[in-house]
């Protein structure tokens, strides 16, 4: 204004001033929408599953999947259980893991079996559950072993495998001793009273009968004492248990001979003595009684009995007509 350049100067550094505050000037918003970047953070909380969260990341992979398949595997074997299907899936594994033992040579190929008189081979494979499908690589000993003296006849055994392919059984069998007779039914029964099978064959008939409940058991006791009275024990063809108590023989001929509840051995001797003196054993009569001790009752047949009365009666002297 004054021409010395005052005013110029003036608005020069008015301008210097200003322009470092023109650039220091915040930007728009249209310019902050634009150009800045925002990044959202969650808000961080406690996690209650945090242990859970670190177990999983430390879990291997595939394990929800194999946990998936046992599920299924044991809903289905449930399923087998409850609709009565049990025996069938097991049957059907170990059908398929004995199949696959045999495709690689573990088939058995030969049996041995020793000891057994009355059971036959397949009787006895059948008891210890061997069959044609069995392996010997999965064959338990010892359940067959179990199951083999599970049977009435066989006492013992035993089972080896000598591998590849050998089974060897080994048996003790009770032997037939008596037949028993409970209410009607007959069973054939060891030295023990076992009872070994229902009385069914032939080749049992020669046994000695007993009859009577808790007889079997008791049999063998008074069958040894018999045998020494060798007499009386071959012309016995049944001995009865009574009231639990004593004895009584059923003679081949009929003849009932009553033994006492003790004594028994002093009764067999008078009764040998007996028939030795007087053939008490061939008599008609129909009964022995030895119960007392001091006395011997004896029963005749109808037949006897009619005879001796009509002996006694003509043995009587007749009354003449006219006697008082």
């Amino acid at each position: 204004m004054d021409g010395g350049g005052r005013l110029s100067r003036s608005v020069r550094q008015t301008q210097s001033r200003s322009a470092p505050a023109r650039k220091a000037a915040a930007p728009s918003r249209d310019a902050m929408v634009s150009t800045r970047r925002y990044v959202f953070e969650p808000e961080r909380e406690e996690n209650p599953n945090g242990f859970f969260a670190k177990l999983e990341r430390r879990l291997p992979r595939g394990l929800g999947v194999a946990a998936t398949v046992v599920l299924l595997v044991g809903a289905g074997l449930f399923g087998a259980v409850k609709g009565g299907h049990a025996d069938n899936v097991v049957t059907a594994f170990q059908d398929t893991r004995n199949a696959l033992a045999n495709a690689v040579g573990f088939r058995i190929t030969s049996v041995a079996i020793s000891g057994r008189k009355q059971l036959t081979q397949d009787e006895i494979l059948a008891v210890g559950g061997v069959n044609g499908r069995s392996s010997l690589l999965f064959l338990d000993a010892a359940t067959v072993r179990d199951r083999l003296k599970g049977d009435p006849w066989i006492a013992d055994a035993t089972v080896q495998k000598l591998y590849p392919g050998r089974l060897q059984i080994d048996i003790t069998e009770r032997k037939p001793y008596a037949l028993w007779q409970q209410e009607g039914r007959l069973s054939v029964i060891a030295e023990d009273g076992t009872v070994l099978e229902p009385y069914v064959a032939n080749r049992f008939n020669l046994l000695p009968l007993v009859v009577g409940e808790g007889a079997q058991e008791r049999a063998h006791a008074f069958l040894d004492l018999l045998a020494n009275y060798p007499n009386i024990r071959n012309q016995t063809r049944a001995i009865i248990l009574v009231g639990d108590r004593r004895w009584n023989l059923r003679l081949t001929n009929g003849l009932d001979v009553r033994l006492p509840e003790t004594g028994t051995e002093a009764a067999l001797a008078t009764l040998v003595k007996l028939d030795s003196d007087e053939q008490l054993l061939s008599r008609d009569i129909t009964s022995i009684d030895l119960r007392l001790p001091d006395r011997v009752t004896v029963r005749l047949s109808e037949d006897a009995a009619k005879a001796r009365a009509d002996a006694i009666a003509a043995s009587k002297p007749k009354r003449k007509a006219g006697d008082a």
